[in-house]
């Protein structure tokens, strides 16, 4: 097929447009992409301090090739769950990248700092390993964010992460996830940074097509905690759906966020936030999880 914009030859087909193209004419596409969702949801500008969430893979990679390349104030955070060679290996990717590129980076290691160990933790409060993860992420995006007086804090979420994330939301009628499921969350509290996905319309395909045209260094492995989540199942039934109506993903979030999470704001708006009497930070209970998993772990390690 010839390419869709330069009549030259294609190599890179996507299938939900129905669109070939070459590769300069697919970075055009990609930017193009990107730049439209960060002007269209007004994510932020060239004035703004941009704290960019990296995790070494390909998506978050790619987000933070392409600020720096438009020119946007990026930092890069990324945060050493401990999660053996895995952590170990995307580290010295990210590290590696921001040396050669010359690119900020605030590395966050939780367990020389703070002294956590998401396996012990895990097996004492009875939760997945993915789920104290996250809560240790989104705490810590927050506060560095906040501390260090960024104005917004970007992930590199694709499209397939959130059809995916909203089929299991929807299946489950998890009414206060769907109404904060959106390309930005902003700040409901003075000490809550705005966050954004750029991405969100971005393909997993599209994001490694990026990379691999631009030579980014990424980390191809998966992290080993996300065997059998039901992320993945998600995604797979996604795909087919895909495979059988090319854009079902696009039409899928477009219609929730045009159409659907209106109706689930008042559940958002109730929402009790306060201040964590520890440490300060947003919370709807009295102590943040972040802190209960520090004094947890500190009472384990004295017994």
């Amino acid at each position: 097929m010839k390419c869709v914009r330069c009549k030259k030859k294609g190599v890179i087909y996507l299938k939900r447009h129905n669109a070939a193209f070459c590769q300069e004419c697919f970075l055009y596409y990609y930017k193009n992409q990107v730049k439209k969702n960060i002007k269209r949801h007004r994510m932020f500008d060239k004035k703004d301090k941009v704290l960019v969430v990296i995790s070494g893979g390909k998506d978050s990679m790619a987000l933070w090739h392409i600020l720096a390349s438009e020119g946007y104030n990026v930092t890069g955070m990324y945060i050493n769950l401990g999660i053996g060679q895995y952590s170990d290996k995307s580290q010295q990717v990210v590290e590696s990248f921001a040396q050669k590129n010359g690119l900020e980076l605030i590395v966050k290691d939780i367990k020389k700092e703070y002294g956590l160990d998401i396996y012990r933790l895990s097996k004492l409060l009875k939760r997945s390993t993915c789920s104290v993860c996250g809560s240790i992420k989104r705490y810590l995006f927050n506060k560095v964010a906040y501390d260090c007086w960024f104005s917004v804090v970007a992930t590199g979420h694709n499209l397939d992460d959130e059809a995916a994330t909203l089929l299991g939301n929807v299946l489950s009628w998890e009414e206060g996830y769907l109404a904060r499921q959106s390309p930005v969350l902003d700040s409901t509290h003075p000490k809550l940074v705005k966050k954004v996905k750029p991405l969100y319309t971005l393909t997993e395909r599209e994001n490694l097509y990026y990379v691999l045209i631009n030579k980014i260094e990424f980390l191809h492995d998966e992290c080993p905690h996300a065997v059998g989540a039901r992320s993945i199942l998600y995604k797979e039934v996604l795909n087919k759906l895909e495979e059988e109506s090319p854009g079902t993903k696009q039409r899928f979030i477009t219609s929730f966020l045009e159409k659907g999470r209106r109706h689930f704001q008042d559940v958002y708006a109730n929402v009790d936030l306060r201040e964590c009497k520890l440490c300060g930070q947003v919370t709807t209970t009295e102590v943040c999880s972040f802190c209960r998993f520090i004094s947890i772990s500190n009472s384990q390690s004295k017994s």
